[in-house]
C-alpha cells in the first residue's frame, strides 16, 4: 500500500502571491498537495473562468498547473528550490471542464548538479491524461535557495507527524 502525505505550504501566506499555489490570491489557483513514495499530486476544480472553447479549459491554464506541480516536485523531491528551464507541453484531449476535479501529478525524474527533469501529467475529471510535460529546471544549491530565495528546506514542508 502507498502512504501518502499532505504536503503544507510553509510560505508567509500575506507575501506569497504566487499564481499557482498563493492561498491568497484571489485570481489564482490556489493549489495544495500531497506525496507518495515516487510522485507529488494535486487535484483542482475548474473554473469557467479558466476556459478557452466552452467548457474546455485554456491551453495556458494546463500549462500552469503541470509547470506548478512541477515546482513543488523540485521542493519536496530534489529538496531545493529552481525555476523553469524548458517545458514540452503535449495536449492530448480537451480537459472538459464540466467534468469536474483535474489532477496533476508530477515525478522527479533525474537530479543533477545544476538542474532535475521532471515529468508531469494531467488527467480529466473521468480520469482520462489529457496532457503531459517534461521539465527541465534550473536547481540551486540548497544554500542559495534558502538565502536568496526563501526555499524554508525539505522539512518546513510537512506537517508534525
Amino acid at each position: 500500500m502507498t502512504h501518502t502525505r499532505k504536503i503544507r505550504n510553509p510560505f508567509d501566506a500575506d507575501q506569497n502571491k504566487c499564481f499557482g499555489c498563493g492561498p491568497n490570491n484571489h485570481a489564482g489557483l490556489k493549489l495544495t498537495f500531497e506525496e507518495d513514495d515516487e510522485k507529488l499530486f494535486a487535484s483542482w476544480e475548474p473554473d469557467p473562468c479558466f476556459q478557452g472553447y466552452i467548457n474546455v479549459l485554456h491551453g495556458g491554464i494546463i500549462a500552469t498547473l503541470l509547470d506548478e506541480v512541477g515546482a513543488w516536485c523540485i521542493y519536496i523531491k530534489a529538496g531545493t528550490s529552481g525555476v523553469t528551464s524548458s517545458m514540452t507541453v503535449r495536449y492530448l484531449k480537451p480537459v472538459h471542464i464540466s467534468k469536474g476535479r483535474v489532477k496533476v501529478e508530477a515525478r522527479l525524474l533525474d537530479k543533477g548538479e545544476k538542474n532535475a527533469l521532471i515529468s508531469t501529467v494531467l488527467f480529466d475529471g473521468e480520469g482520462k491524461k489529457c496532457a503531459e510535460a517534461d521539465l527541465d529546471y534550473f536547481t540551486y544549491p540548497e544554500k542559495i535557495a534558502r538565502g536568496r530565495y526563501y526555499y524554508p528546506g525539505r522539512e518546513a514542508f510537512y506537517y508534525p507527524e
